[in-house]
This record gives C-alpha cells, sequence and structure tokens, in this order.
C-alpha cells in the first residue's frame, strides 16, 4: 500500500487555498463577460491543495445543467458548475487515476467542440446516408414520390 503525499491532518486541514482560486476564477469569469474569446485555465494538480481545499473549492462552485463523459485513454468527465463559464474537467488516467483535473473559465471547453475536419468527413457521410436512403426509397415508391413532389410544385405556383 502506498502512502500518500500528505499526512492525514493534511488532507482534511483548510488552507484557504479554495477562497483564494474561487477569487481568480471571478476574475476570469469578468474578463469572459466582456470577451466571449477568452478562455483561461486552472490546473488543480499544480496547487498545493489539501482533500479539504479540493472538495471546499468543488462544493462551493457547485453543479451546472451540463455534464459529459468523454473516453479517451481513460475516463473524462467534463461538468459545468452553478457559474456559467466555468467547468470542472477531470481526466482519469491507467489503473483510473487522476491524470489531470482542472477548473477552465470558458463559454465551452475546447475538448467539446467537434474539430473541423471531423465535421467536413461527418457532412460527407451524412450526404451518403441521405443518398443512399433515397436511391432504396426511389424504387420502392417512385411514383408515389413524384406525385407527391408534382403537387409540391403545383401548391408552389398557386401562391
Amino acid at each position: 500500500m502506498t502512502a500518500p503525499l500528505l499526512p492525514d491532518c493534511a488532507q482534511t486541514h483548510r488552507t484557504g487555498l479554495a477562497d483564494a482560486v474561487l477569487r481568480e476564477i471571478a476574475g476570469h469569469l469578468e474578463r469572459l463577460a466582456s470577451d466571449p474569446a477568452f478562455e483561461e485555465t486552472i490546473d488543480l494538480r499544480s496547487l498545493p491543495m489539501t482533500g479539504r481545499d479540493r472538495e471546499e473549492l468543488l462544493e462551493r462552485l457547485g453543479l451546472g445543467e451540463v455534464e459529459a463523459v468523454l473516453n479517451l485513454a481513460g475516463e473524462t468527465r467534463i461538468a459545468e458548475t452553478a457559474h456559467a463559464g466555468v467547468w470542472h474537467i477531470h481526466h482519469m488516467g491507467a489503473r483510473n487515476k487522476t491524470a489531470s483535473e482542472q477548473i477552465v473559465v470558458t463559454l465551452v471547453p475546447e475538448i467539446l467542440k467537434a474539430h473541423p475536419a471531423d465535421v467536413a468527413i461527418a457532412a460527407a457521410s451524412l450526404r451518403g446516408s441521405i443518398a443512399a436512403h433515397t436511391d432504396l426509397t426511389d424504387g420502392a415508391s417512385g411514383a408515389a414520390g413524384n406525385a407527391a413532389n408534382q403537387t409540391v410544385q403545383l401548391q408552389g405556383e398557386r401562391s
């Protein structure tokens, strides 16, 4: 069994670091409110926070309406806090141990945004699916489909 990084008493001790991080987040939120392109990341693992500090920070940030789970080389949980624009991102690595933990101040975390190349592939795939489905249904209901198209055209001409 491995020993904890800090003695048990240090894990339950409140250092006030949660207050400092909350003040920093508030400043970042004010900047985000005036500049929607703003994004700032606070690496919680780089801070000398005790377990109690971390618990207090997350309790005070609260939970928002959006949660996402990604499975990329370990599970990543992205949760909006009760404060719009403040996100808690927790990535688990090998053996289900925390690999990184961040507070991100942004409208939408970059990790949730689709990559433009993936969007282009999805568009082509969807167009192909539509074309394949249309080819299948045209053969089975070609006359009915043509009649419906003519009805729509006639209604459009009357307007």
